[in-house]
């Protein structure tokens, strides 16, 4: 299991990067995948990208030089890092139901 629940935007972001995307492409998929409830602001989605390219969650891809678009994706220990967080939503979602009655 991960050391800490990742927040909303990480756990997006990872999500997103299962194919490689650019930080705009991040941006949207984000938006879209969440109903348009979570929108990343460009200083919040490059910071975070640094963040996870340090933890080696996510990798840059080399540059194309036909564009200026730097792209992501995610790395092995980024997929774990997301399995293990959809594991732990769906232990909560889970113990939820079973407290709550249902699918309520």
């Amino acid at each position: 299991m991960t050391q800490q629940a990742l927040t909303e935007a990480v756990y997006y972001i990872l999500l997103s990067l299962l194919k490689p995307l650019h930080g705009y492409g991040i941006i949207q998929n984000v938006s879209t995948l969440s109903g348009g409830r979570v929108k990343l602001a460009a200083g919040t989605l490059y910071g975070a990208l640094n963040t996870l390219v340090d933890k080696g969650w996510i990798d840059v891809l080399p540059e194309n030089p036909e564009s200026r678009k730097k792209e992501y994706v995610i790395t092995g220990a980024g997929r774990n890092v997301l399995k293990d967080e959809i594991s732990r939503l769906c232990e909560l979602v889970d113990n939820g139901k079973k407290i709550m009655g249902g699918d309520s």
